[in-house]
């Protein structure tokens, strides 16, 4: 948003900064938007421009409103001078006194990031009770203890207690995940208070972090957290890490003196600190302007906890619901109605009416939902995968987008040394030489950097012999000079027999800016010769090392100077005096490498129609450098400033054809990931370890993060990898398709058995003069069926099906129902007229032969509908099911075949049935099966490409 907008922006934030008490603040913001007529029209045309493309837009694209007034806020105070800072937030360069910090505190609250309000545990049991399918079993459990059937009763309230037990649970542990954001508050900070009536003393205080306020003028140093948006007022040698917000481990230079551009990227304004970073050194003050959900780090988290909107699945599952309630409420209105007219008796045809309304209710589906997910997880537990969220298991079977951090997930996290050269490009061994002797040497602020260069000296045979030389001093690394020195001589009785004194040089490595900055001079070591450093042969070696970095490298400079002093001893009282003059010998590069199991685990996740995208905070150049090493393309590639500016189309354009993101901050990461579910129409996997990464995390249809990870980010994912490769990744793919595969074989299975056996019972009822089955024998049936079922979650899938993503097609079970449950239809209705022709079992005399045979037949027809549903091929010839699937469907044909013929079927009112009758469901069956393949074939040919 242009200047033109802070006066509006701080009349919307009167409860923090009340103007009415600020009389001067509007002349300030005035001022502060005066300039030239030419600079005044440039402002409006970018504030024009800036709120044509400014708004809410939750699917990616631009800032939120809240972002927005953040931003103007942080802006408009980094480009302000130190009293009007004062002015904006109502404080004095004395700092606030203690009544007024505590009416702030009163007026503002603490200082907490997030301010959301958890839901109670009766919420999180009332949202995991208020299910379709849940309050159904209810109701018709209650109507069968009503009717005396306590059997069934008890079944359907045992299914709602484990299907709720296991919702509540799941959603009680991941709402506390937005706790843990309070870690960052719980540690003193030394505020600034002034006190006394008529001369007031400022005094330093120690108070904790959720007690500052808006006005306080704080004092830190290395390691102190910033526990709010801070304005620097004064800086010394100051360096602060906001890994915690960028996810890269770099640090950047704060300076309090300056006033920054309106084009400075947010988190490189150097006069601004961010709630959340810490101080790496040097020292200073800052004025407090933002804190609690007012600063930076709150546009991160605003949006975590809140939970995740339901995805393509669940809403599908949903819609199925709502589909067979509301033609379970016609069919079994209309055949209440039927029996009633035909019998004349209310209650029994309400009786009759609950058990219909009971058989065509899924009564399984929660059951085994969560059965097939809890067994999904405890596979991949075996995997080294922890799974916080059993609905992450079905979402990765369908999730065909992985987003991924570059920084040791593609690569192994450390430094591998490439090249040592000279100013010219060419390997030379004295480079690596003097580079190896100042890492051998240093002691102080050693980093991976020297690890690698000993490591590579020793690994590749060079023999230094640094027990030659003896270390004199040591000017240590520092973030504002950005190199270390080490003084060092060598043996004087082994290699300086001809001198007269030591020979000792002084060794500088560190940023190649930094270093080539104190050079006067370069050497070219073939010849041995030293020329004077020339503006272009500066110029032209700072290019080289632009090159270097454009090809994903890390480039550090080596110099040294050679030390003549008279007496022995030698101290290092100026490093500025000592430091320079020096002599530039060459460049050393670096890389942080790919891991070997990388490229493999994205190969086989691209077989599998899993599309990967880099999402890191990192440069641009190395993202791409790594990306080429393990086989992502790098055609699209954006980075965040560039993804700012662009509107909402082209933001979904982009992000959809872009594989490579960089310089990305948190909330474009959010913005990302939303673009790819929504305008993408994508289930989206994250893979992340940073506080940074914990907003995408949470909007992700797929949080995924390791055990090493910030604990913010591990709260927030769905998925913990026990070891931080992308192989397990791999197998979960796996897992979770054939979870997946499972559940949508239960619920088509039930959906044609179920509506085409109500269709069934319809239509016998409507012909006969007496119900098909007796209340009781329906139920019966219904209970065996369910129990089969069980073992669906234990199935196998076909491997064609585990190697692509499956997607939730809001047409497609609509039309399998229409086109397949007629078979089965089909095959009750020739069942109906078997029994009517041959056996004249339509009269009242033969009602339980009649009873029996549609029982039997019924009960296999819906045990053999597994079969055929389950795989395209053609069942017990091209593909068998599983051993506990065929087990279960062999006990319960037995079971329902061996009830007429006991006395428990006699209690029911069934009876013996002739071998002739199951010598017809032979050829009923085989009949079923050939029309159903063929019917199932037709299918795939018609509906399988469009839908």
């Amino acid at each position: 948003m242009g200047s033109n907008k802070l006066p509006a922006f701080f009349g919307l934030n009167n409860h923090l900064y009340p103007a009415s008490l600020n009389p001067v603040r509007e002349n300030l913001i005035q001022k502060h938007d005066s300039g030239t007529p030419k600079h005044r029209s440039m402002s409006s045309v970018f504030a024009s421009l800036r709120s044509l493309l400014s708004g809410k837009k939750p699917d990616g694209g631009k800032r939120t409103e809240e972002e927005d007034k953040v931003y103007n806020w942080l802006y408009a105070l980094a480009q302000s001078d130190k009293d009007l800072v004062f002015e904006y937030v109502k404080s004095t360069e004395r700092g606030l006194s203690f009544k007024e910090a505590e009416r702030r505190l009163r007026e503002n609250g603490p200082n907490v990031p997030v301010d959301y309000t958890f839901p109670r545990w009766w919420q999180l049991l009332w949202n995991a009770f208020f299910h379709p399918f849940n309050i159904i079993l209810i109701v018709l459990s209650f109507l069968s203890y009503v009717s005396s059937d306590y059997p069934n009763g008890c079944i359907m309230l045992m299914l709602v207690f484990i299907s709720v037990a296991l919702r509540f649970f799941q959603e009680f542990s991941s709402s506390k995940a937005a706790m843990k954001l309070s870690e960052y508050l719980r540690c003193p900070v030394k505020v600034q208070r002034c006190a006394g009536r008529i001369v007031q003393t400022e005094l330093i205080v120690q108070i904790d972090k959720k007690d500052v306020v808006p006005g306080d003028i704080i004092n830190f140093g290395p390691g102190d957290l910033f526990p709010g948006d801070v304005r620097l007022l004064t800086s010394k040698d100051l360096v602060v890490s906001q890994s915690s917000l960028t996810g890269e481990s770099g640090t950047m230079e704060k300076v309090a003196d300056i006033k920054e551009y309106p084009t400075t990227p947010l988190l490189e304004l150097r006069n601004i600190c961010f709630m959340g970073t810490s101080v790496v050194s040097g020292c200073g003050t800052g004025l407090v302007v933002s804190t609690g959900s007012k600063t930076y780090m709150s546009t991160i988290f605003s949006t975590i906890g809140k939970g995740k909107p339901e995805n393509v699945f669940e809403k599908g599952v949903r819609r199925v619901s709502y589909v067979l309630i509301c033609i379970m409420l016609v069919i079994v209105t209309i055949i209440i109605l039927s029996e009633y007219f035909a019998s004349h008796d209310l209650s029994e045809s309400i009786i009759f009416g609950i058990s219909v309304a009971c058989a065509l209710t899924p009564q399984m589906l929660p059951l085994v939902v969560n059965t097939s997910l809890a067994k999904g997880a405890l596979a991949m537990a075996r995997d080294r995968c922890i799974v916080k969220s059993l609905a992450a298991i079905q979402n990765m079977g369908t999730m065909d987008i992985l987003c991924i951090d570059k920084t040791g997930t593609l690569t192994m996290d450390r430094a591998i040394m490439v090249h040592y050269l000279d100013c010219w490009c060419l390997p030379k061994e004295k480079v690596l030489c003097f580079a190896f002797l100042n890492s051998y040497f240093k002691t102080e602020l050693k980093n991976p950097v020297d690890d690698a260069i000993l490591a590579y000296a020793y690994t590749n045979g060079h023999k230094f012999e640094p027990s030659k030389w003896k270390k004199i001093d040591e000017i240590p690394f520092d973030f504002i000079r950005r190199r270390a020195s080490v003084i060092i001589e060598t043996d004087t009785k082994a290699n300086n027999r001809n001198n007269h004194g030591p020979n000792r040089f002084m060794v500088t490595k560190g940023a190649l800016e930094e270093v080539i900055k104190i050079c006067s001079s370069v050497q070219l070591i073939d010849k041995g010769e030293t020329l004077p450093l020339s503006p272009e042969e500066h110029q032209r070696i700072l290019n080289i090392g632009e090159e270097l970095g454009n090809d994903g490298l890390r480039v550090l400079g080596v110099a040294i100077r050679r030390i003549r002093q008279e007496c022995n001893g030698f101290h290092v009282m100026n490093n500025e005096k000592v430091e320079a003059d020096m002599v530039f010998l060459g460049l050393l590069t670096f890389f942080d490498p790919p891991k070997d199991s990388a490229k493999q685990a994205l190969w086989q996740l691209a077989e599998k129609g899993v599309k990967a995208k880099v999402l890191t905070g990192d440069s641009l150049s190395l993202a791409i450098k790594v990306c080429k090493e393990v086989g992502i393309r790098t055609t699209h590639v954006i980075t965040g400033p560039d993804l700012e500016v662009l509107d909402q189309d082209t933001f979904h354009d982009t992000v959809k054809r872009a594989t490579v993101l960089a310089r990305l901050t948190p909330t474009q990461k959010l913005r990302v990931v939303q673009s790819l579910q929504t305008a993408g129409k994508h289930i989206v996997g994250f893979l992340g370890d940073g506080i940074n990464d914990s907003l995408a995390l949470d909007a992700a249809d797929v949080g995924i993060s390791v055990d090493s990870a910030a604990s913010v980010a591990k709260d927030f994912a769905d998925i913990i990898l026990l070891e931080k490769d992308l192989n397990v990744l791999v197998a979960g793919v796996e897992r979770g398709r054939v979870t997946y595969g499972n559940t949508m074989k239960y619920i088509k299975m039930s959906a044609i058995a179920n509506v085409g056996s109500v269709i069934s019972l319809l239509i016998a009822t409507v012909l006969l003069p007496f119900e098909p089955l007796a209340p009781r024998q329906l139920l019966t049936q219904n209970f065996l069926y369910s129990v089969g079922q069980i073992a669906i979650p234990w199935d196998k899938m076909e491997e064609e099906y585990v190697k692509l993503p499956q997607r939730w097609s809001p047409k497609g079970l609509p039309i399998f129902m229409l086109w397949n449950g007629p078979v089965c239809s089909v095959c009750d209705a020739a069942n109906l007229l078997f029994l009517c022709f041959y056996y004249d079992a339509s009269s009242s005399s033969k009602r339980s032969f009649f009873h029996s045979a549609w029982f039997v037949e019924g009960l296999l027809m819906q045990t053999l509908i597994i079969h055929l549903i389950r795989t395209e091929k053609i069942p017990f010839i091209q593909e068998v099911a599983s051993w506990p699937v065929i087990c279960s469907s062999i006990v319960i044909s037995a079971v329902g075949i061996a009830i007429p013929f006991t006395p428990i079927g006699k209690i029911m009112g069934l009876t013996n049935l002739p071998l002739s009758f199951f010598g017809f469901l032979i050829v009923l069956f085989l009949g079923y099966f050939s029309l159903g393949q063929v019917v199932k074939k037709a299918y795939i040919i018609v509906f399988k490409e469009w839908l």
